[in-house]
Order: C-alpha cells, then structure tokens, then sequence
C-alpha cells in the first residue's frame, strides 16, 4: 500500500504542483486539506476542491478552525492589545500556527507517513509550519518541495502542463490572504521601502461615507455585542464588524517589521475588525484597570505577540501569559461608541460600571474630595527625597 502524505492545501500553483509531485514523483498517496480560518466563501471551497480532485488527489478536506482559533488566540490578542510594532494586529501570522495543528491533527486521524506544505525557502510560514509539525508530530515526516527543489514559477507551470494540468497561472498582481481577523495585501509596492499600496490593491473598496457612531460590548475583555446585537457569540460579532467596517475601507494600513529569518519584510493589510475591536477594548481598559495592571499588561501583551508572530505559540510561557491576561479582564466590561468615516475611525468614549473616572475620590484637574492640599506637600516632599539625595551627592548639572 501507498504512504500516505496530508497536504496543506490551497489550490494555488504551489500547492497544485505539490499535489502531483507527490504523487508522480514520490509514489505517495496524497489527502489534501484546507484550513479555514475565516478567509473562506461557500464558493471558495468549492473551487478549491474541484481543483484537488482535478490533480488526482485521493481526498479533499476542509478543517474548520475559525471557533477554535478565536477561543485559543484571538481572545488573548484582545486581552493583550495585541499590534506587532503598533501597526500589525497579525492577521495572518497567528492563523498559521492554527493551520498546522488542524493538519498534524487530521494526519494523525488518518495514519499519515508525512505532511507536506508548499511554503518556499524565503518567508516566515515555512518556520511556523515546521516548528509546529517537529513538537506536534515528530514521528511524522515532513516534505517541502518548492523548498528543496528551489523551482520558478515557471518550472512549477511547465510541470503541471507535461502532466495535463490546465489552468490560468498567471500570477495575481497582489498576493491576498483572507482570514476573520484580517487580510494581507502584498504587491511590487511592498517589495520597496517608499511605495503605498494603490486603492485598487485592497479587496475591500469605499462604499459607505455618511459617518456613524456604534456601540461595540465586552464582557469581561470580550467583544459580546454590537449595536445590542449578539450574532451569535464573539466570533459573529467580529465577522460583523468586519463587514460593517470595510464598507468604509477602515483598517488599512501597511507594516514593515523582522521575519523570523533576520530580514526585513513590508506587508500591507486591511483589519476593520481587528483595529477596532483592540482600539475599543484598550480604551476601556485605560478606564477600569490600575496603573499597574495597564503597564504590566503593555509589556506581555507585546511579548505575546512577538512569541506568536514567531510560530512559539506552544512554547509553555504562553500559556503563563494568557492566564495572566485573562485574570486582568474581570472589570474589563461595558460599552464602547466608536464613529466610522470613510477610512478611519475615532474611538468617542465608554460606558462601565467599573469606571474608575466615576469615583468619588475628585475629578482630574477640578475638585479633590479625598485629600487637602498639606497633604500633597507633604506627599510631594517624601517622593522627592531620592532625587534631592542624589543632586546634592553629585551636583546639580
């Protein structure tokens, strides 16, 4: 009987070369599999299918990760605040990790001999999907082919074609990958160091421009609600979000950041939903967190992201990280108002019942009512002291 080999799937050229590859060359039988993490239609996957089964493969699945993905990452990239250098809400990197794990799992089910992926030797997704497939699955090998045998496009086309593969190869002036928490848009453009995308580059164009004011709700650090309306849990609501914000073209951007493989690279992307679901919870939690929470939170939040950027999602510290976030998020509940406008957004206020602004304690710059003003002398005098000791050691310059 034949080897069996789980290919991850997407029906581009890739990985339509890897289909037949695998199977002519290697003498393997091949099961292709499609993760879908949000960025899937109903039309889509039936495309996508009739290709597999169009290069021979001997079956075709689709892994449904969206729920699992929002319940084992996205949530903690909310807790966390989570924007790769302040830009990035990592659309695509985080969804990786999950992709891998839903093929180790099916490999497994099935008895597979191998994995393979159709990941080239020059981005970030050969780490994450390598890394993942060593922990998760050692006993099982793993098979890169446009990787090992470093093909072009064309090598890749003329291949297909020997072997009676039709098809529009034509490469897509923009490279899209579509997932619930955001889409990547990359083009000759992002290839530079100056160029913006051009409007036509982002899947998602202006259709709305009268400007209105929604009503985003968490509960406890979760987006719950929007505009009153539940859709059926968080990942409806983001799905939601998402296709109220891109009428109006929000959360596009452009990121330049490290690879995982020490060089530069510049992606542009669109995340509606992302932007202003962290955008929204952040404000709410500069209201009902500490000082000290809201800066601890900061620095973990940053250090999540980076370990998930760089495929070390199952790197036990991890799980460290996300019990301490979401401990921060008991008081993170309310409503935020955030206006749309064609291609922005402003977050215009919230509304908490643990609103630390609401005490009774005094108002910013108004009235103090917990305090006199003898004693903010006599505090100001103490916290002094360390600095006054060390000028007149060392002088006053």
């Amino acid at each position: 009987m034949k080897e069996k080999v789980i290919l991850a799937f997407s029906g581009g050229l890739d990985t339509s070369f890897c289909a037949k590859y695998l199977s002519e060359e290697k003498g393997l039988e091949v099961h292709a599999a499609i993760v879908d993490t949000g960025g899937f239609s109903t039309e889509d996957m039936r495309r996508i299918e009739a290709r597999a089964h169009e290069l021979g493969v001997a079956s075709f699945t689709c892994l449904n990760e969206v729920d699992n993905f929002y319940r084992q990452c996205i949530r903690y990239m909310i807790y966390g605040n989570v924007l790769r250098n302040n830009t990035y809400p990592l659309s695509v990197s985080a969804e990786r990790v999950f992709q891998a794990l839903a093929i180790v799992n099916y490999a497994k089910k099935i008895g597979a001999q191998y994995i393979a992926h159709g990941s080239t030797g020059a981005g970030n997704d050969q780490v994450r999907f390598d890394l993942v497939f060593q922990i998760a699955a050692p006993e099982i090998g793993i098979i890169t082919p446009i990787r090992d045998l470093r093909l072009s496009r064309e090598e890749e086309i003329e291949y297909l074609k020997k072997h009676g593969v039709g098809g529009n190869w034509e490469k897509a002036k923009y490279s899209i990958n579509q997932g619930i928490w955001g889409t990547s848009v990359g083009g000759k453009e992002t290839l530079t160091s100056h160029l913006s995308l051009p409007e036509e580059a982002y899947p998602s164009q202006l259709q709305t421009t009268e400007p209105q004011t929604i009503t985003l709700t968490f509960e406890k650090g979760e987006p719950v609600a929007l505009n009153g309306e539940k859709h059926g849990g968080s990942v409806g609501v983001i799905q939601a979000l998402n296709a109220l914000g891109s009428r109006y073209a929000i959360g596009r951007d452009i990121h330049i950041g490290d690879t995982i493989i020490g060089i530069k690279g510049r992606v542009g992307f669109e995340a509606p939903a992302a932007l202003m679901t962290i955008k929204a919870h952040h404000a709410l939690e500069k209201h009902v967190l500490t000082k000290w929470q809201a800066y601890w939170k900061e620095q973990l939040g940053n250090w999540y992201g980076m370990m998930l950027h760089e495929g070390q999602y199952l790197e036990p510290l991890m799980r460290n990280i996300e019990t301490f976030l979401q401990d921060t998020q008991h008081n993170v509940s309310g409503e935020v108002y955030i206006k749309l406008m064609p291609y922005r957004f402003e977050i215009q206020g919230i509304s908490s019942p643990h609103d630390l602004m609401a005490s009774k304690f005094g108002q910013y710059g108004e009235m103090n009512n917990a305090w006199t003003g003898d004693d903010v002398k006599g505090f100001t005098k103490i916290i002094a002291n360390q600095m006054k000791i060390y000028f007149q050691v060392n002088g006053q310059s």
